[in-house]
Parts: C-alpha cells; sequence; structure tokens
C-alpha cells in the first residue's frame, strides 16, 4: 500500500459532499448529520458550522466567482448560502425526494440538483425559479454536474445507465435572449410545450454498459472523456464526439461499490474511492492501478479535486482527508550566487547576478519510469560545496524504494554529463571533495563511496532507527536524522560530537559562513550553532515550506504556508509578508527575496526587513544603528510597542506613538515627566491621577501639585503642601475648605497648619463642645474656654477633666523645602545620549540618509536634527569666548593681559580700572558687542547655501521655498552638513580648554575692500560636471539605474551649489535641463521593460524615448531600439519614421555604425513595402508634444500644462500642488522666482 501525502485530516460524522474554494485555501463539508462545516485546510481550524437541514446533507458546491455556496439534503430542499453574511439566503423547493447532489454553473446563473425522485432540476438562482426538469431516468438519479465549458450536463443513477444532456436550448432561451417563437398553427406542438416541457435540455447520449446502479459520472476538463463508478465494483471510461459516445475501457480492482470517481483536473489519471475503505488511482493511457491508498474501518463515500492546485479530498465515515498524489518542492540547492534546480527533466541553472536562467543539462535518462503525477521523481538536489574545481550534483528520488545520481557536468549550455553514477539508498550527502555518503535502505549503514561509486569505508550505524542524513557543514561531518533527535556525526573518527532533541526534521540550512545552522521540521524551527548547540527554538500553527540565511546579518527569512516571517538567533520573530500560494526561499539580497514556486519558476519578492534589522541592532546593542532606523525608517504598530517594552526600552517606544493614550503609558514607563505632562490634558482626570503617582515617586511635587489641582483631590493636595512646608497655600486650603463647607478638610488644615483657635472653631461649630473645650484649654486659649464652659455648664453637660500632662499637638517640621526634591545624578543611558545627540553623528553616516516628505513635513527626519547641531556650535562659542573674537566683558584678545575677566561684580578691581568710582565721580561703560561672522554672511544675501554654511537652516530653507517651492528638503541634508562643516574649521588650544573655531572666507576681507565677508562653500560646479560624464557612461553601458542615481544626485546638489560668474550660471541651469531629460528617458526605459505583454504601451514607450532630448549616441541607442520595437511587432508606419529618424543623424554615416546604417535602410525599404500599423498608438510624431513625467504620456502642443518650479518637467493641471516624480524636491505648479545665484544678484 502507498503512503498518502496527507495535508489536512478531520474528525466529524461521515462525511458525505466535498467542495474546494476556488481561491481560498476553504473547503466545505456536509455531513450525515444534517452538519455542513466551512474548514481552513491551510490553518487546520473550522472557520463556520450551519445547521439548517432537516437529515443529512448530501451535497454541496461553492459558487465560481460569488460568496455563495448551494447544498441539498435529504429533507427535498435546496438552500443557497451567503459565507460573508453567515446565513441562508433562499431555499429552492421542488423535488419530491432525498436530493444526491447539486452543482453551480461555472458561467450562468444556474444550479444543477439531481434527486431520488428520478429528476434532475436547473434553477436559476437569481430569480429562484425552476427553469427545466430533465426526466429520462427511471431510477434514483445519483450524481447530475456541468460540463466545465460545454453545453453538456452529465448524470447517473441507479438505472444502470450514464446520460450526456444538452442543454444549448435552455441556453438560448435564457440566457440569451428571448426564446424563439413557438407556431401558432402548430397545436401539437404547443400542448407538447405546455405537458413535458419543450426541447430546452435532450439527451445527448445514454451510456449502457454497468451491470449495477451506478453511482458517479463526471467529465473530463478538457478532453471529451466521461468516468463512471458503479455498485459493479467497475471504472468505465467512455469517450464522446459529436454523434456518439462508446465505451473505451474497464478497470477492475475495487472489492466492493464504487462511490465516487472523478478526473485528476492536471494529470492524466483517474481517482475513484469506494466502499472497500480504499482509493485508487489509475492511469488513463495505461488503465492500470498505480496507487492505492486504504483505512482500516472507514468507507469511502466522496471525491472532490482542486480546480488549480494538486489537491484532493475524499470524505469517509469518520471525516475527511485532503491529500496529494506527489510533492510539488521543486529539488534545487544555492551555491554562492547560483541556484542550480530541476524542471521538466532538465537541471537548470539561475545566475542571481545577471538574472540568466539556462538549462544545462537533460535528465532524460536519469528519470524514473513511473507515471507523471504520482512522484518518483527528483526529490533533493545537493550541491558538493567541497570540490571548487568542478561541478557535482546529488540527485535524490523516491522511487524505487529511494535511488540517487552522481552527476559530474559544466556550466556550458546544453552540455552532456561526464558521467552519471547511480545506486540506491534513502538518502545521500557530500561529506569531501570527492567523497559522499549513502545512508543503505536496508541494514541503515553509512556507506562512503568515491565518485567511481565504489564503496570506500563502511560505517555501521551510531544510533538506532537512523532515516536521513544531510549536510554536517564542515568536511567529513554529517547531521543524522532519526524520530526525535538530530546527531552530529564526524565521519573521519567516527565519533558522535553532538546530539540535538527535536523533532522530525525535513529540512537543513547554513548560513553563508556554516556558523549557524537552521533545522526546519513540520511546525518548528530550531537554530544551533555549528556544534549542533541550540539558539533558540520557534514553533508555528501552519507548516514550514522552507528558508534562507541574509547573507550580511544574522537573520533567518523562511515561509510558511502563508506567510514569509524572520528569525533572530534570540528567539525573536514576525511576519514580513503574507503569501497567495506556497514559495521556496532561494537567496535574499537586501530587501529582494529570491524563490522558486512548484513551477520551477523563479521569482522575485520585495520585503521589508526594518522590523528584523531593528531588533537585531537593539539586541547587539548597536545603538547608534537603533536611533537611526527610529529616525528615518516607518516603524509602527503595537507589536513593535510592546516588544520595545518587554526588552526595556520605553523611551524608543516613545518615538514610535501618535496615540496620546499609549504615549502617556510609554512616558510613565520610562520615567519622563515632561512628555506624560504635554499629553495628560487632553487624556483626562485618570491620567493626571497616574501622573501625579509617578510624579510623586520621583520628587517633582510641582507636577504632584498640578496633577491634584486638576483631580481636585484637595486631601492629597493639602497633605503635599504640608509636608513640603508650603504654609502659605496650606492656610489657602483651609479657607477653600470653608468655603466648600468640608467640616473634616476643614479640620485636618487646621491641624496641619497647627492653628489651635481654628480647631477650636470648627469643634465648636460641629456642636463638639466637649472637645472644643478640651482643645481650648490644652492649647492655653482660655477665653475661648471659659466660653465654652459657660456653655457646657448652661447645658447641663457635664465639663471634661483636662489632662495637666497633655502637649501641645504641633504640625511636623518639613526636612526639605526646595521646588523639588533632589534626585540621584544617573547617567543617561546611550539610547537617550543617542536620542539627544543624534544630529551631531559624523558626515559619513548622514550623508547617505534620506528622508520622505512625511517625515521631512513632521521633522523626523528633517532639519530639526541640524538645529540640534548648530545649538550645540552656540554653546560652543559661549564657553569659547575667541570664537567669536569677544570676551564676556566685551574686550577682544589685543587688549591689555592685565584685565580682570571675572564675572564676580563684588571682586576688589585695580585702581586702572577705576573701581574707586565714588572719589573720581566717572563709572567704566562697556562696548557693545561686535557681528558675529555667521550674522553677516546671513544678514543680506539670498544665496540657500551661505544661510546653511552659517547654521541658519530654517532661513535657508524658506528662502528655497520661496524661490523654487522646495518642500522636501530632508534630500538636501548631506549636502548642507557639508557647506556647515567645510565653513569652518577648528584649532587646538590650550590643554583642558576647548578647540577654536575658525571661520573660512572665500574672499578677502581686509579693511581695504567693501565687500562683505563670506564664507568658503564646499559645493561647486566640476565635480558635477565629473558626475554627469559618469552618468553618462552609466547610460550607455544600460546601467540605468546607476545613472538616474547620479542625476538625482546632481538635481539635489544644485540649488547648494556656488556659482559666482554668469557662465557657471548658466553651466547650473543647462545641468538641470540635462538631469531632467535623462531622469525621464531612464524612467521611460524601465516603463518599457515593465509594459511586458502589454505591446501596445510598449510601443508607445518607445517612441516617446525618441523624443526625449539626448546625446547623438545615446539618441541613436534609442532609435534603433524603438524601430526594432516597432518592426518586430508589425508597426511599419512608425519603424520607417524611426528609420528615417535615424539616418539623418550626424554620426551615422561614419563607418562605426555602418551595420546600423544598412540595417536601417533595409528596415526603412521593408517597412514602405508593407505600410501599415498592426497596432494603434497615441504617438502623433507631426504634432510636437512634451512627456507628462507622472503618467509618461504626452501633452500636446496646445494642451494646458503645469511645470516644476525647479527642474521644469510638464505635467497635466491634475498633477498640481503634488511633488515632483523627476527632482523629488519641489512642489509641481507654484509661480516662484527661481533659483537666486550671485551671478544673477
Amino acid at each position: 500500500m502507498d503512503k498518502m501525502l496527507t495535508k489536512f485530516e478531520s474528525k466529524s460524522n461521515r462525511v458525505k459532499g466535498l467542495s474546494f474554494h476556488p481561491v481560498r485555501p476553504w473547503i466545505l463539508s456536509s455531513l450525515h448529520n444534517g452538519q455542513i462545516q466551512l474548514w481552513d485546510y491551510r490553518m487546520g481550524t473550522c472557520i463556520d458550522k450551519y445547521e439548517e437541514h432537516d437529515g443529512p446533507v448530501r451535497g454541496i458546491d461553492f459558487h465560481k466567482v460569488q460568496p455563495l455556496f448551494v447544498s441539498g439534503g435529504d429533507d427535498y430542499k435546496v438552500k443557497v448560502w451567503d459565507y460573508k453574511l453567515r446565513r441562508c439566503l433562499f431555499t429552492l423547493l421542488g423535488h419530491l425526494d432525498y436530493i444526491r447532489t447539486v452543482q453551480f454553473h461555472g458561467e450562468y446563473p444556474w444550479i444543477v440538483s439531481a434527486s431520488d425522485d428520478q429528476t434532475i432540476r436547473i434553477w436559476n438562482w437569481q430569480s429562484r425559479n425552476c427553469i427545466s426538469v430533465l426526466t429520462g431516468h427511471n431510477h434514483y438519479v445519483m450524481c447530475a454536474s456541468f460540463h466545465p465549458k460545454e453545453d453538456l450536463i452529465v448524470s447517473a443513477s441507479l438505472d444502470q445507465t450514464v446520460r450526456v444532456w444538452d442543454t444549448t436550448g435552455l441556453r438560448k432561451k435564457t440566457v440569451r435572449g428571448p426564446p424563439s417563437q413557438v407556431d401558432d398553427g402548430n397545436v401539437v406542438s404547443r400542448v407538447n410545450n405546455e405537458l413535458f416541457g419543450g426541447n430546452d435540455a435532450l439527451v445527448k447520449y445514454v451510456l449502457e454498459g454497468h451491470e449495477r446502479g451506478v453511482n458517479w459520472a463526471a467529465f473530463h476538463p478538457t478532453l471529451p472523456l466521461v468516468v463512471s463508478g458503479a455498485d459493479d465494483r467497475q471504472v468505465k471510461l467512455w469517450r464522446m464526439n459529436e454523434t456518439k459516445a462508446w465505451e473505451v475501457d474497464t478497470m477492475r480492482g475495487h472489492t466492493n461499490n464504487v462511490s465516487c470517481v472523478v478526473f485528476h483536473p492536471k494529470q492524466e489519471l483517474i481517482i475513484s474511492n469506494s466502499e472497500d475503505r480504499s482509493i485508487r488511482v489509475w492511469d488513463i493511457s495505461k488503465r492500470l492501478v498505480v496507487q492505492t491508498f486504504r483505512r482500516d474501518v472507514d468507507r469511502f463515500w466522496i471525491l472532490s479535486a482542486h480546480p488549480e492546485q494538486n489537491l484532493l479530498a475524499a470524505g469517509h465515515d469518520s471525516g475527511m482527508i485532503i491529500f496529494k498524489l506527489e510533492r510539488e518542492r521543486p529539488a534545487y540547492d544555492v551555491i554562492n550566487n547560483k541556484c542550480y534546480y530541476v524542471k521538466d527533466r532538465f537541471l537548470r541553472l539561475y545566475d542571481y547576478s545577471s538574472s540568466r536562467d539556462v538549462p544545462l543539462l537533460s535528465l532524460r535518462r536519469t528519470t524514473s519510469t513511473t507515471t507523471p503525477g504520482i512522484g518518483g521523481g527528483p526529490k533533493t538536489l545537493i550541491y558538493n560545496i567541497y570540490n571548487k574545481a568542478e561541478n557535482n550534483i546529488l540527485i535524490l528520488s523516491d522511487a524505487e524504494g529511494g535511488n540517487y545520481e552522481l552527476l559530474t557536468f559544466t556550466d556550458t549550455i546544453g552540455s552532456d554529463s561526464q558521467d552519471i553514477k547511480r545506486g540506491f539508498g534513502l538518502s545521500a550527502v557530500f561529506v569531501a571533495r570527492d567523497r559522499f555518503v549513502v545512508l543503505e535502505k536496508h541494514t541503515r549503514y553509512l556507506l562512503i563511496k568515491s565518485f567511481q561509486n565504489e564503496t570506500v569505508k563502511r560505517i555501521s550505524p551510531p544510533v538506532n532507527n537512523i532515516d536521513n542524513i544531510f549536510c554536517g557543514g564542515i568536511s567529513g561531518r554529517i547531521l543524522l536524522r532519526t524520530d526525535d533527535r538530530v546527531v552530529l556525526y564526524d565521519t573521519l573518527s567516527r565519533k558522535i560530537i553532538s546530539e540535538l532533541q527535536v523533532p522530525r526534521i525535513k529540512y537543513v540550512i547554513w548560513n553563508k559562513d556554516y556558523s549557524y545552522i537552521a533545522l526546519l521540521s513540520k511546525h518548528q524551527l530550531v537554530i544551533a550553532n555549528k556544534q549542533l548547540e541550540q539558539v533558540c527554538s520557534i514553533n508555528e500553527t501552519v507548516r514550514l515550506k522552507g528558508g534562507s540565511w541574509d547573507p550580511n546579518k544574522l537573520i533567518f527569512i523562511y515561509t510558511t504556508l502563508n506567510h514569509i516571517k524572520y528569525a533572530l538567533s534570540n528567539g525573536d520573530h514576525g511576519i514580513l509578508r503574507g503569501l497567495d500560494i506556497p514559495i521556496y526561499l532561494t537567496k535574499i539580497n537586501n530587501n529582494n527575496l529570491y524563490s522558486i514556486d512548484r513551477e520551477g519558476k523563479i521569482c522575485i519578492i520585495e520585503i521589508d526587513i526594518t522590523e528584523a534589522l531593528f531588533k537585531l541592532a537593539l539586541e547587539n546593542k548597536n545603538y547608534s544603528e537603533v536611533m537611526h532606523m527610529v529616525r528615518h525608517s516607518r516603524l509602527c504598530g503595537q507589536a513593535i510597542l510592546n516588544y520595545l517594552q518587554e526588552k526595556g526600552y520605553p523611551e524608543v517606544a516613545l518615538h514610535f506613538v501618535n496615540d496620546n493614550k499609549t504615549k502617556f503609558k510609554l512616558a510613565l514607563a520610562c520615567g519622563n515627566i515632561q512628555i506624560a505632562l504635554s499629553v495628560a490634558n487632553e487624556i483626562g482626570d485618570e491620567a493626571w491621577k497616574q501622573l501625579g503617582i509617578e510624579a510623586l515617586r520621583q520628587g517633582n511635587h510641582e507636577v504632584v501639585e498640578m496633577s491634584y489641582q486638576k483631580t481636585k483631590d484637595f486631601e492629597r493636595l493639602s497633605f503635599l503642601y504640608l509636608i513640603t512646608g508650603n504654609t502659605e497655600k496650606l492656610r489657602k486650603m483651609l479657607k477653600i475648605a470653608e468655603m466648600r463647607n468640608d467640616v473634616m478638610s476643614r479640620y485636618h488644615n487646621a491641624l496641619y497648619l497647627g492653628d489651635a483657635e481654628e480647631r477650636v472653631k470648627v469643634l465648636e461649630s460641629t456642636n463638639n463642645l466637649s472637645l472644643a473645650y478640651l482643645a481650648a484649654s490644652t492649647h492655653g486659649l482660655n477665653n475661648d474656654a471659659d466660653r465654652i464652659k459657660e456653655y457646657l455648664e448652661s447645658g447641663n453637660i457635664p465639663v471634661p477633666e483636662v489632662n495637666i500632662n497633655a502637649t501641645l499637638l504641633q504640625p511636623p517640621t518639613p526636612i526639605y523645602k526646595s521646588e523639588n526634591w533632589p534626585l540621584l545624578a544617573v547617567g543617561k543611558s546611550s539610547l537617550l545620549d543617542l536620542t539627544n545627540t543624534g544630529a551631531s553623528s559624523s558626515v559619513s553616516k548622514v550623508v547617505d540618509d534620506d528622508a520622505d516628505i512625511d517625515a521631512a513635513a513632521t521633522g523626523e527626519n528633517g532639519w530639526d536634527d541640524d538645529d540640534g547641531l548648530l545649538d550645540d556650535e552656540e554653546d560652543k562659542k559661549k564657553k569659547a569666548p575667541i570664537a567669536n573674537g569677544a570676551t564676556k566683558s566685551g574686550k577682544g584678545w589685543d587688549e591689555d593681559d592685565d584685565l580682570d575677566l571675572s564675572d564676580d561684580e563684588s571682586a576688589p578691581t585695580s585702581p586702572h580700572n577705576g573701581s574707586n568710582s565714588s572719589s573720581s565721580g566717572q563709572s567704566f561703560a562697556a562696548p557693545s558687542a561686535g557681528v558675529s561672522p555667521t550674522a553677516s554672511w546671513v544678514s543680506d544675501t539670498s544665496l540657500t547655501s551661505v544661510h546653511l554654511a552659517a547654521g541658519s537652516v530654517e532661513t535657508g530653507l524658506n528662502l528655497l521655498n520661496r524661490q523654487v517651492a522646495a518642500v522636501n528638503t530632508s534630500l538636501l541634508k548631506s549636502g548642507a552638513i557639508s557647506l556647515f562643516v567645510g565653513s569652518s574649521c577648528y584649532l587646538p588650544g590650550l590643554p583642558l580648554v576647548p578647540a577654536n573655531r575658525s571661520f573660512i572666507f572665500s574672499n578677502n576681507t581686509t579693511t581695504t575692500t567693501k565687500a562683505k565677508p563670506l564664507p568658503a562653500l564646499t559645493l561647486k560646479i566640476p565635480p558635477l560636471l565629473e558626475m554627469l560624464k559618469q552618468a553618462y557612461k552609466s547610460f550607455t553601458s544600460a546601467q540605468f539605474q546607476e545613472c538616474k542615481d547620479l542625476l538625482e544626485t546632481i538635481l539635489h546638489t544644485i540649488p547648494l551649489t556656488y556659482a559666482p560668474t554668469r557662465t557657471e550660471s548658466n553651466d547650473l541651469k543647462e545641468l538641470i535641463d540635462v538631469s531632467r531629460e535623462y531622469i525621464t528617458a531612464v524612467r521611460v526605459k524601465a516603463a518599457i521593460t515593465s509594459a511586458g505583454d502589454d505591446i501596445t504601451r510598449g510601443l508607445e514607450l518607445a517612441a516617446y524615448f525618441t523624443h526625449c532630448n539626448l546625446q547623438p549616441s545615446h539618441l541613436l541607442l534609442a532609435l534603433k531600439t524603438a524601430m526594432a520595437n516597432a518592426f518586430k511587432n508589425k508597426n511599419f508606419i512608425n519603424a520607417a519614421s524611426f528609420a528615417r529618424r535615424l539616418l539623418e543623424l550626424p554620426d551615422i554615416s561614419t563607418e562605426r555604425h555602418a551595420e546600423t546604417r544598412s540595417k536601417a535602410q533595409k528596415v526603412l525599404q521593408k517597412c514602405e513595402q508593407q505600410g501599415r500599423n498592426e497596432y494603434k498608438i497615441d504617438y502623433d510624431e507631426m504634432n510636437p508634444f512634451s512627456l507628462d513625467c507622472s503618467t509618461l504620456k504626452p501633452i500636446y502642443k496646445g494642451s494646458q500644462s503645469v511645470k516644476c518650479s525647479y527642474c521644469s518637467s510638464n505635467y497635466t493641471p491634475e498633477y498640481k500642488g503634488k511633488l515632483c516624480v523627476t527632482c523629488s524636491l519641489c512642489v509641481v505648479g507654484v509661480e516662484t522666482v527661481g533659483l537666486a545665484t550671485p551671478a544673477r544678484k
């Protein structure tokens, strides 16, 4: 008996009907107890249950497009359900007995149902009416189904026949217009139509051949074949043509009634199940059983095949099972920058560096002779990592109980293998340059073999129950797998190095330097080091499919059935993105993920691993990188916040939060009272209570006071004033209590103040005369005591006896009366330091930072950091007066050395300073401070570069906004920092004295010139010209992304570039125009590549490409490409136009372009003969146009357009107010004065 590849199994009552959802990983099962269950077989969970039928539900089916399914049961009802609304929409009544099957039509709003009332009914589920009744069977109709493409229905009945019905007439009548008119003169015809239903559906064929009742019949999805199964234990195959149908063959093997039989949707196979508790797979061409699956007790009743995937489902007495007939995982291995894999009986090579995918070697001689679709193909491919001289590959297969093939070959396309060695074994793996190990099937011995397939050494199994072996990462080592552990074994010393308890692993993946290994089992991922010592373990609820290590970071990316995930060595893991279909990872390159799917196609998926990199940096305590990612990435979500809190970094989490409640909680967690205070007003009283508790814990009684005032917690507020010794406010609290008529609060405040007289008044006002008398007597208030005593005696109230030893009750004296309590000085954490001084990082780390528009608008990645940097410089100026050229007293360094520069005004001074002013009648007047160089730079210039060099970021950016409507100024950050740093230098001073800042000027600053001093500016035109030359070279060599990056750098540098002469100013304008044209050209070229199968769009873009203002040599390439595309796609008119323009170029007549010239002439001649266009494109070469840089479509002359204020890119008016896609710097459609340069001034 064959082993079934089970994907999902459920336990329930007897399953009588099954239906796969065409898109989602869902399956419906209808049960004998009347319940309908909706399962997610990928996750293994029951999504919903439906219970409205009375009795067994035998038929179930999903609609192909709508969120509907239909069911039919023994209660004679057909019910249509909406699984989104989770209820039955309506019920169709008409059958008079049990309903066996129901099915939606693939295109029309029809449902077909088969019943024990010997009829087949077709329903319109939109109008909710029965539109046809098919009669002809004379026993129970066990099933009925539509043909997937033609107007046919097949039905099977216990009358031992299979009938094929033609529904063409019904389609014409109900779907494609009104029915044909019946001749009024033919009375007999009209009466027959009314009595017997007319000829809407006719019996086309009656297939007779079964000896007992037929339980099931089904169409082939593409071929004119029908398969049927019956109680005579036989499966019959029938063929049809336009005129007849006949039996092709009978397949025997079942030992009881055949319950259901279907065609495999992708392979030439028939699958049948039976009450003999077996599922059998038949080869259509051989008419033989090729696989058999059995259950011990349960009988099978129903089969269903997924329309798109290689999945089958079978229902039995105790539930259902979803299974596959063969593994779909391709055999592949990745080494360095190459992926070797098997597809269509070829060994293929995919080169990641060049994206080259070529067949290397035909494997037709090495493939198994088993039936396609049931396994036996290559299972595993292993490349020899130890042999650098040649290519060796082991291909493993399960055919014939397990075999291997050793191939040695070159990377030449279409080459034959130099030698193929075959053998049998459960598994094999390379252990040395010219050795491999084979796990023997029966004895489980380890056979060390040479490349001549000769056994060199035979090793007895070091542990029991070895069933697979894997690469050990080091020459001579292998991994041995058992049911519950993995053993690292050295074949040279024949010793076990280490063991690891892990459930049955399926795949082993080493990282680039073989220092870490990922062990993947069905639902568990274990990461270990090269000594097989476990680092972490991660459990998943769905199956793991594969994975790959990041070559630069210790991050493992892996896939499950429905997700791409990441794992770190500390056990942290998360989801990167979802998946529609399973894929198998091969390589990771930055944010690009290379994978191979079940069809053997190499796919590239873009992912964002910022979250993984962030957690890795936090784990490695790389705090500078952490804060860089905080400022420049878009990390967000509750998961990140929870993670940072769990790891003890709530202060970092504060950077991700915009929600006030979350920010408040995080601020309290990290003890940041100021942030908590700023958001407490917007939250409410509960926040003030929590803030008061935290502030009291820190001794910040000013915030505590505010919190108690906001919440009107008068008792706590009074006690706070008591312990802080604030008697003035305590008296105010006493007055407030008196106004509130709060007796207890009034008494407490009097007690806190030590005001005995007030306490006596409170007691007396509350008629506590005895207590009032005692209080007055004890505290020496004799007048009050005598007065109260008279009241007591007049009221016949006993006068209490005063204790002569009583002592005065006074409030405690506060120990500390400062504004806030002192706190222990604790050094700031590394993260907090980086948060506050992140802008002072080195230029090398900031130059490559590119912030997005949103971040620049909020100031997170914008110029706020630069403001902080400039503030630091101001602090330095205050600490080192020489930088400004004046001391605090207003004297420069050229003054006398005997000046006293002390800040203490009461200090004695020398008589030379005129300290004896009373005798002389004169006072000292300090001179006014001079103007700092930076203030002089900024005072009278409109050059953005000068403002940035002076550190005046805000004014500089405002100037740029007014001149060219610049908004995304974060792109200028590296240039701005370069200007600021390059305008000054620092000179070392005396020991323990800060370095002195000295400014660098670009012009003469002597007294003989009237020109105002300007700073030396680092950004000039020559480097931009060199960059443009490099961009030209990149464009010529088709390195378009590199070309675009260089041109964008030029555009982002020009606003900060110093051009003192008119010639240089004109050069800048020309650079802007050239950069704009080439960036547009590169974007058009990329759009041509992305157009793919859209031939019309590709031709349009190729035509537009030729109208970019390029260098003649580059225009030649553009015209050559457009001519070739137009000619290949038979747009001969356009091709002729491009050929003429090509021949008109000045350089085309040179000798080196002779071949191009000849080809253009031939194309022109051929096109003039044809004189037509196969595709109509939006291109008129006679009408001048400019290209819309957002949509890459023409804006013809006379049409309205708007331009970018800076680079002059053209757009349609709808794009006004948006960010220019060419320069990514300025807003489109804003009228400005233009970029200011010294020459213009």
